[in-house]
């Protein structure tokens, strides 16, 4: 068809329904042909209680790979027509079982020679073909089951859009978007407070020059992430991660995994051996990248001495404080 040609393999859902609607008004008209009066949409139910035991609706849901709701309205539908019957279960009350009445016990006798039938057909068909639908079918069902469609588009979005994703080091130029990003950032979940305010607006004097370094994420040449090095002057720690912080409107495209991998390899490159951060349990998209780059958490503290606004959304873990989280890695360990 024309418009498949236009839309190529995007419209792969509506080619497969409108071959699945071709097929299923065609076997509705099988299935009368041979006299057998059921809506196509209930022959796997028809089927599975052809072989004569009678089953719970849970049990049949499973066997054939429809949902609960699903096949009690399909069994309701056979019920009016007659087909298959409900009784309780003899061993447990609370449970009903699903037959077919002698109606659909007659019916089930001619499906052997309708699925006899069925079967050579589509064989016939197969062989007139130059691919194996049937086997194509159960391909693509073991490969979604593995990974859904949606999340292989994320993956092919995501390398896509890393192309327009580049990770720099500061330069003067970027002093207002280091600044403007850190302060939004803080501000949306604390406070900002003066060793903030000078952080950000002198971050050659405070952070660079005294061994730190600070990384830009640019999307499509625009500033949208940033990340700081701090050198630390502690007995256990070489290098702190702070301030990592990404523009609300290019989240969940991988930069702020990005700008932790800058800093992990910048204090390889430096000579570092253990790389520490602070967070908390509120920033759980923050807390995955952290654990992702390889952080292990190693302290936890229900104290603070950041200052929380009051309109802060942050729950609180313990009476009035934030819990708080220490993470540290161990870059000779890092591969």
């Amino acid at each position: 068809m024309d418009f498949f040609n236009q839309t190529g393999k995007m419209a792969i859902g509506s080619r497969l329904r409108m071959l699945t609607d071709k097929i299923t008004n065609d076997a509705e008209r099988i299935h009368k042909m041979y006299g057998i009066d059921i809506r196509a949409k209930w022959f796997p139910v028809f089927f599975v209680l052809a072989h004569g035991e009678a089953k719970t609706i849970t049990a049949i849901a499973k066997e054939i790979g429809h949902s609960h709701p699903s096949v009690s309205n399909i069994v309701k539908e056979m019920v009016t027509r007659g087909i298959v019957k409900e009784t309780k279960d003899k061993s447990d009350g609370r449970r009903n079982l699903i037959m077919l009445s002698p109606k659909g016990k007659k019916m089930s006798e001619i499906l052997i020679e309708e699925c006899s039938d069925m079967t050579v057909t589509i064989e016939n068909i197969s062989s007139e073909a130059h691919n194996d639908l049937w086997q194509a079918i159960e391909e693509w069902e073991c490969l979604l089951s593995g990974k859904s469609l949606l999340e292989r588009v994320k993956e092919v979005k995501k390398q896509r859009e890393s192309k327009d994703i580049q990770i720099t080091l500061y330069e003067p130029c970027y002093q207002e978007a280091f600044k403007s990003l850190s302060e939004e950032w803080i501000n949306k979940y604390f406070k900002m407070e003066e060793t903030d305010y000078a952080a950000v607006n002198n971050p050659q004097e405070l952070i660079i020059d005294k061994g730190g370094e600070i990384f830009v994420a640019l999307y499509k040449n625009e500033p949208v992430g940033v990340c700081a090095l701090l050198k630390m002057n502690d007995e256990h720690y070489d290098y702190e991660l702070s301030k990592l912080a990404v523009s609300p409107k290019v989240q969940g495209k991988g930069i702020g995994l990005l700008l932790g991998q800058a800093v992990i390899n910048k204090v390889k490159e430096l000579g570092g051996r253990n790389l520490y951060l602070e967070s908390n349990t509120a920033l759980k998209p923050a807390i995955h990248i952290y654990e992702k780059l390889g952080f292990k958490r190693i302290f936890s503290s229900g104290r603070t001495n950041r200052q929380i606004p009051p309109s802060c959304s942050i729950p609180q873990q313990s009476s009035s404080y934030i819990f708080f989280l220490s993470y540290v890695s161990h870059l000779s360990k890092i591969t």
